[in-house]
């Protein structure tokens, strides 16, 4: 890696924190302040209120321990990066204090802004297969509902 792509990988290591720490505040300094939220089945979040409202409307809703395994990061251009990554940990909803396993593939678009790398468009989808297409084991306490909570806690973020 090169040293922009190490600098578009700390940004990654801060979202995790971000996310698992539910800091809305931090999440926005990462973003651009033109950013774009793409949550799985949910319109885009676009702007810096849109991405604050989603972000706030999943914090309220649950909590995430998660890790970001980076597969890979492209710088593309001088002023941008694309990273793909693949998260893993689990989810507690908060309402219900239900959870069980969080597990998503991520694509991010970076954008270098006065020497300093944001988060420019952010997608991401489960890699959790529906409960009607999983197989229960016998012991698994597993929350069925849970399975694609981050698409869920979106709810707050639509325009």
């Amino acid at each position: 890696m090169n040293a922009d792509e190490q600098a578009v990988a700390a940004v990654l290591a801060k979202y995790q924190d971000a996310l698992n720490q539910s800091d809305t505040d931090a999440v926005m300094k990462l973003y651009a302040s033109d950013g774009v939220f793409m949550p799985q089945h949910f319109p885009s979040s676009v702007g810096a209120v849109a991405v604050r409202k989603a972000y706030d409307a999943v914090f309220n809703a649950i909590t995430l321990t998660v890790k970001f395994n980076v597969a890979e990061i492209h710088q593309i251009a001088p002023e941008w990066a694309i990273a793909r990554t693949n998260s893993a940990g689990t989810v507690k909803v908060k309402t219900t204090g239900g959870g069980g396993p969080e597990a998503n593939q991520e694509l991010f678009v970076f954008q270098k802004i006065d020497g300093t790398w944001k988060i420019a468009r952010y997608c991401f989808s489960t890699t959790n297969p529906p409960a009607r297409m999983r197989t229960k084991e016998p012991n698994d306490d597993h929350d069925e509902s849970s399975s694609d909570s981050r698409s869920r806690w979106a709810r707050g973020s639509q325009n």
